[in-house]
């Protein structure tokens, strides 16, 4: 599977390590590292991540990561499109995945 990331994703992963580095640079960048790992691994593994609670359709997934953020990801083989990343404390958008 092929990764590819929507400006959006990769807009509110670095605005996420962003506010972290206020308090703590070094945290920031591991946290940054570990989503972009996290991705990765769903080029062998598509389906590892749930089902988008809110939405229910089996294309739409979800990687929790570190228990408080939301890489939501759409599955079109042999394509796995990263649409956002979320902290649990913001409401899902669902014009930012293409819904609305």
């Amino acid at each position: 599977m092929r990764i590819v990331w929507s400006p959006l994703a990769i807009e509110r992963a670095y605005e996420a390590a962003k506010y972290i580095a206020r308090d703590k640079p070094e945290a920031a960048r591991s946290w940054l590292e570990g989503v972009f790992e996290a991705v990765e691994l769903l080029e062998a593994f598509p389906q590892s991540g749930r089902m988008v609670p809110e939405i229910g359709l089996p294309e739409y997934r979800e990687i929790v990561y570190r228990k408080s953020y939301r890489i939501v990801y759409y599955v079109d083989k042999p394509t796995v499109r990263i649409l956002t990343v979320r902290n649990f404390a913001q409401l899902l958008d669902h014009a930012e995945l293409g819904l609305d």
